[in-house]
């Protein structure tokens, strides 16, 4: 995980009205680097349909995509990119529910998302069957176990609602 995220505890969380199909509530907070003055934007489930259960997605996967911009954002034809990834994603991992999308960030000149998933095999499988028609996408990826989910909940504590 960055380094800034002690800097969330100046966030303003902002919960968006629309719900996914999970039924999970997704929300939004902001980080302003003290060095920078550059923000990053974060894009996070705010709560879980009562019925999720944690526990049945221990690994965690981050995706992550490097590049390059004055501002630290990604440009407009980059950023859609982005999205087409994340909308190719959605039905062959969460929407058939091998793995919740939790957390998105950008700024810095990367862009992470944080998946929980069942298992790492089957996450890859459904992400390699997916993206084998597209053009290469610039991403690496890390896995790791965190069947407590600690690097969400160091997250959550660390935004202000």
């Amino acid at each position: 995980m960055r380094p800034f995220l002690a800097l969330l505890l100046f966030c303003m969380s902002t919960a968006l009205s629309a719900q996914s199909i999970s039924g999970r509530e997704w929300a939004t907070a902001i980080s302003t680097q003290a060095k920078t003055d550059r923000k990053i934007i974060f894009r996070y489930i705010k709560e879980f349909q009562p019925s999720f259960q944690r526990a049945n997605y221990p690994e965690r996967v981050i995706i992550t995509w490097r590049y390059e911009s004055e501002s630290g954002m990604p440009s407009v034809p980059e950023r859609m990119r982005m999205e087409r990834l994340e909308d190719l994603l959605a039905p062959v991992v969460e929407e058939a529910g091998l793995a919740a999308l939790v957390l998105v960030s950008t700024g810095e000149n990367l862009r992470e998302w944080i998946y929980y998933t069942q298992s790492e095999e089957k996450f890859f499988q459904a992400l390699n069957r997916t993206l084998a028609t597209e053009r290469r996408f610039p991403i690496e990826i890390h896995t790791a176990i965190d069947a407590n989910w600690k690097t969400y909940e160091e997250f959550r504590k660390g935004v202000r609602d």
